[in-house]
Order: C-alpha cells, then structure tokens, then sequence
C-alpha cells in the first residue's frame, strides 16, 4: 500500500494512503492487525482519506512503517471489532459536539445577521412543531415549553437566545445518544464470543472457514483449549469441557456424543466434532445482547424522577408567565419569565452526572450497564454474596489427607495423586499438585482409568480395584463401607473442607480434604462494606453447614445459608425484598442467575462466568473484592451531587424568575444568566466524583 508520513513524532506516526486506499468495512481490519503487535498502542484508520495513526512503543518505529508499506487493501477480510466500534463511536461523538460548537460559533462570526437569523428561525421550526404536537396529544410537556420559549424569542426577534436555547438542547440529545451507543459496544466486547474461523470437520480432512460461513447443521472440530464459538450437540469424540460460563462450577465436566454444547465454554482436553444447532449469532448470549440493546430502561430513576420534574414545572411556568403579564402589562417581563426554563439544567446536568460517573467507574475497571444500577447501589440496604468463585477463587487446594487402615497418608496421597493425574479438572490438579509439594512419586503401574461422569475415578491397582470420588459414589454406587467410626474422624478433621474418598481392594483406604479458600481481601471487602452503611451482610453457599460456619467466621459474616439450590437462592433474595431490603447479589455463574435477575442490583466479577457477567447490573472487570465498597462510595458520591444540583437549579432558576417578573432582568439577561447556570452546573457535573490523588494514595 502506498503510504506517505504526513507526521513523524517520537511513539506517534501518521500515514496518508490516499482516499481509494480501503473501505470504510477494512477500518476496523487495519485496527485489529494493527494492534495484534505487542509493541502497538493504539490505531486509528479513516477511509475518507486513506488516514492510518499508529501510536508505538519506544524503538518499534521501524516496525511500523513495514507493517504499513507492506499492507493490500485486497488482502485484507472484514473483521468484527467490538473495540473498535467503541473507538468509533468516542470519535464520532467528539467530532459531532465539535461541529455543534463550530456550527453556533462559526455561523455567529462570518454569516451576516439576516442570513444567520433566517437559519435560527429554520431550525427553531422543528423544535416549534415538537411542542405543538405535543400539545395536540394533550400533554404539557417541557417539548412545549422549548417550543414556547424558541417562539417568544423569535417573536421578539431575540435569535442570540433562541440560538442559544436549541444548542444547549442539540448538547443534550448528542449525549442521550452517546450514551446508550456507548453502552452497548462495551457490553457487546465484554460478551461475544471472538471467534473469526472454526474447522470444519470433513471425511478426509478439516477445512478452516471464516465463521461468516458456517451454517446450521454443519459440522465443526473443536480440540484443547478452543472455545466452542456455537451452540450445538456432539456428534463424535469425547472431551472435558469447562462449563463455568454457563454453570459458573470450575470442574471440567466429560461429555461425548449426543450431550450438548453451548458457545462460550471451552474444551479442557479432547476433541469433539459439534453438529451446529444455532450460530453465533443465535447463541443464548447474542440473545442477550439484543435485549440489552433495545432496552430502554437503562435510566436511573432519579435521571426519570428529573425529567418528570421537568415536566410537571412546565404549568407553573407558564402560569408565571400568564400571570407577570396580567398584572404587569408587560410583555418584556412576561417574557424574562418565560426565558427561566428549570427543564434545560435538570435534564442536561443529570444525565451528564450519571454518565460521568459511569466513565468514572470504568476508568477504575467497573462495568456499569445503566445508570439506574448505581442508583439502586446506593439505596441497598443487604449485600448477598455466593461463595465459590466469589468470596473464594474457584482454585482448590489439599489441606490435609486422613489415612484409615493399612495405608500411610504418604501412600494415601501417592494412590490418588496416581489416578487423578489422567484427568485436568481442578480437584484433580488440586491433588496432584499436593503430592508434588510433598515430594511424593506417584508413578504406579495400574490398568486403564476410567473415569465416571460426576462421579469418581476407577482403575486396577497390583491386582486390586481402586476407587476415587465422591462418598456417594464411593459408598453407594460401588459399595464400599465406611463405618461411623471413620465417618465421624472424616468429619472432625475435615473442618470447611470438601472429601475425597479413596478405597482399595473394597475398603475404605483414605479421604483427602479439598478446601476453596477465601480471596486474600475477602475479610477487609466485608469490613469496608459494612462500613460504607450495608448492615446486612449474608453469604449463600451449597457446602455443609459446618464448612459455611467457619468460612463465615473468618470473613466476619454473620449470617450464612448453607447447602442452597440455585432456586433456594433466587426464593431467599425474593424474601429479602418482600421484608423491605434492598438487595445487591454478587454471583458468578448460571447457577446464581435466579438470585441475580431477583435482586434490586446484581454484580459479577472478572474471573465470573461469562453468563453471570452479562447477567450482572455491574461487572468489576478487576479481582479485588474491595472494588465493591468503593462502588458504594461512587453511587451515594454521585446521589448527593444529583440532589444538590437539584437545590442550586431550584434556588437559582426561582430568583432569576421572580427578578423578571419584577422587572429586575431584561430577557437578554435573564436568558444569559439561566443559560451560564446551566452550563455550570453541567461543567461541575462532569467533574470526578473521587480524589483522584486520594485513590492513588490508597492504592
């Protein structure tokens, strides 16, 4: 591609390729191979004029330059890029609030004052004709009131006003649509399933497809360590696959032909070829997306309660108006009525409050998909947490290993670590990793392992049958006998542990207990809530009671549901809420997908399923649980900046009021003044709710 350097500054290079150089479709192509260099910042690629910006990391300028000199626009595929539409649409909204500015700037400058006034009144139409039909439908609106302010300017040959009154209005309406666009990229990235070619599984050999290609009903290999990008049933093979994205549980589950698959879980070990039954674009998350996209219920309620404010100032307004004119006889303080419009600033400075403090807490890794979630943050009352995966990490670890018999806790440990070392779930690891720590060799000469689905492990073992796995399968399903003597020194030294049961030659050899324990800053996350005003604290589990006990306990939680059903879940947050609580839930995985839809606020975090993140009101995109206590401070931070801009707007708008009404302000100046107010208060509600040299110094 021929490429010129338009500018050349150290980490910064433009390239101007020429307005025939690529598609608008092959922007987000160059972004995506741009960036997949490690020594890449950013891009930027505009088709109007061929326009490639790449900033770099220091030394790589070279790379740069070849990596554009070498491009063809014909061997470049249309690519899907949620970052980049989130890039687009930052670029979009600047460049259009910039041309609103130049616009109303620019024209005020060069265009002479006829002509400028002839374009006022053009574009004061459409704001006239919005009240007049909202007048017909028999609603009073702030619609009407914009429109009677425009006219009353515009009769008045007041156009300065009138042009300043439709901008500020322009202003807004850029931000709404900002504001929703902005919201459903980010989601989008976070949940699609990035997958830009699969195998398609043939007699003789695999052929690699774009995905833009595969249909339902075709057949697709996926191996270790690939996503499944579809919906679809086995039709061959077996594999272990991670399902925490659908069930939020962290043990890889084995699965042959005829079970179903789902897009987003991931082939642990094996290869399966899936028979397509819905595409990506079908799946149960892109469902999900598009309902989250043409959701309109994303407003906090204060952000509604303010354009209802809005509204219903509207009569008095024009009350005000009607009565200055009745008693004074003057139209010129009839008017300075008129020009105090309340709705501009409650409209403008609470929607632009909420979204900064959504980017606010993004800039801190926290994912808000509305406005309304960080106002019900605020109001909550309880706190619900599930407890695997989210007060702990989902990694077990062996804490101890009990011997019962003829067998040594060397040799106990040596046993299992031998069957369990076939098999990649997490308990497995968790117990092969134990016996490397102690330095135990568990090479042993058995027959071939065969492992039963969610249940154990079984093999031959010098001759004698060896069994691994749960006490149900080690108990009932293979009959071995565990007395209540072993049963009740399993129990005592278990403590919050979850037991594995090994037997050999049909008696009971061993348990090993597999403990989850706490994320380090679990205790000081509940300590921090409790003081940011959450007085109720409960964390919902489906261990035993005694293991939810102590875990409880060294949280410093004081109340606890043990060995609870996603249903038991979703009925206890349901309870909380008919008690009069406001409830935040905190879960990770489909499992906790009830209690998440129930509750006032959900919340996800980073290491969560992928079906617990799109569910989740709020994603912390970090690992810190202590995250949680600062969302509280930004929602009340951003509550109480909301409700005082409401006092100023009130207090403010009413003495500019009742100034015209007394002939104290010209309309000139009055419009000045509501107008200056506004765009203050907006300027201050676009302001960082936190210190940021604070939050520094904490960190």
């Amino acid at each position: 591609m021929k490429a010129q350097i338009v500018y050349d500054k150290p980490c910064r290079i433009r390239f101007r390729c020429g307005s025939n150089a690529f598609t608008k479709e092959l922007e987000r192509s160059i972004h995506k191979l741009v960036m997949s260099n490690t020594w890449a910042i950013a891009c930027e690629a505009h088709y109007e004029n061929g326009g490639i910006l790449i900033r770099y990391k220091e030394g790589h300028r070279a790379e740069a330059v070849k990596l554009v000199r070498n491009l063809r626009g014909s061997d470049l595929a249309p690519v899907s890029d949620n970052q980049y539409d989130t890039e687009e649409i930052d670029r979009t909204f600047k460049s259009d609030l910039a041309k609103l500015v130049m616009q109303r700037y620019i024209r005020k400058a060069i265009l002479p004052a006829p002509i400028g006034a002839a374009l006022i009144v053009y574009s004061g139409l459409k704001y006239i004709a919005k009240g007049v039909s909202a007048l017909f439908d028999g609603k009073l609106t702030v619609e009407v009131l914009d429109g009677a302010s425009i006219s009353a300017c515009l009769i008045q040959k007041n156009y300065n006003t009138a042009g300043t009154v439709m901008f500020l209005l322009s202003v807004s309406g850029l931000l709404e649509d900002y504001t929703r666009a902005r919201t459903r990229a980010a989601l989008t990235d976070s949940l699609a399933i990035k997958a830009d070619q699969v195998w398609l599984a043939g007699k003789d050999a695999d052929t690699l497809i774009p995905m833009s290609q595969l249909q339902v009903d075709d057949c697709i290999r996926v191996r270790t360590g690939s996503v499944i990008p579809v919906d679809g049933q086995i039709t061959e093979g077996e594999a272990y696959i991670n399902e925490a994205s659908m069930t939020g549980e962290p043990l890889a589950v084995m699965k042959s032909a005829g079970a179903s698959v789902f897009a987003g879980t991931v082939v642990e070990e094996g290869s399966v070829v899936i028979k397509v039954r819905k595409l990506s674009s079908d799946t149960k998350i892109s469902k999900i997306i598009e309902l989250i996209d043409n959701s309109e219920n994303l407003k906090a309620g204060v952000q509604s309660k303010a354009e209802r404010l809005a509204d219903s100032i509207v009569p008095y307004s024009f009350l005000a108006f009607g009565l200055t004119l009745l008693f004074t006889r003057n139209v010129t303080k009839a008017v300075s009525v008129l020009m105090v419009d309340y709705s501009c600033a409650i409209k403008l400075s609470t929607p632009i409050a909420v979204i900064s403090a959504i980017k606010e807490a993004a800039d801190d890794d926290v994912t808000v998909k509305g406005g309304k979630y960080l106002e019900e943050y605020a109001l909550a009352d309880s706190i619900v947490f599930d407890k695997t995966g989210t007060l702990t990490n989902a990694e077990p670890v062996l804490e101890k290993v009990i011997a019962l018999g003829d067998y040594s806790e060397a040799e106990t440990l040596k046993i299992a670590a031998c069957l369990e070392e076939h098999f990649p779930h997490s308990v497995a690891r968790a117990i092969v990793k134990g016996a490397a720590d102690r330095d135990i060799d568990h090479a042993e000469e058995h027959a071939e392992v065969q492992y039963i689905v969610a249940h154990g492990i079984s093999t031959t073992l010098h001759g004698k049958r060896a069994i691994i796995g749960s006490r149900h399968f080690v108990c009932e399903d293979e009959g071995i006998e565990i007395t209540d003597e072993q049963q009740a020194e399993i129990d005592e030294k278990s403590g919050a542990c979850s037991v594995v049961y090994l037997a050999v030659g049909d008696k009971l050899t061993g348990a090993l207990c597999i403990s989850d324990p706490p994320r380090p800053e679990a205790e000081e996350a509940v300590k921090q809530l409790k003081e940011a005003g959450i007085t109720n604290i409960v964390m919902l589990t489906g261990d035993s009671a005694k293991a939810a006990e102590i875990t409880a306990q060294k949280l410093g939680i004081s109340d606890f549901r043990a060995q609870v059903l996603p249903e038991d879940k979703h009925r206890y947050v349901q309870q909380l809420k008919e008690h009069g609580h406001r409830v935040i839930m905190v879960g990770d995985g489909i499992n906790d997908a009830p209690a998440l839809a129930a509750a006032n606020v959900s919340v996800a975090m980073s290491d969560a399923s992928d079906i617990a993140k799109e569910t989740a009101d709020i994603t912390v995109r970090g690992a810190d649980l202590t995250q949680l206590a600062a969302i509280r401070q930004l929602s009340e931070k951003l509550m109480h900046r909301i409700n005082s801009n409401y006092r100023f707007i009130l207090l403010f708008n009413s003495v500019l009021l009742l100034s015209g009404a007394f002939g104290l302000l010209q309309p000139s100046a009055s419009a000045l003044l509501h107008n200056a107010s506004t765009m203050a208060i907006c300027a201050k509600s676009m302001t960082p709710l936190e210190d940021k040299k604070r939050k520094k110094k904490n960190k």
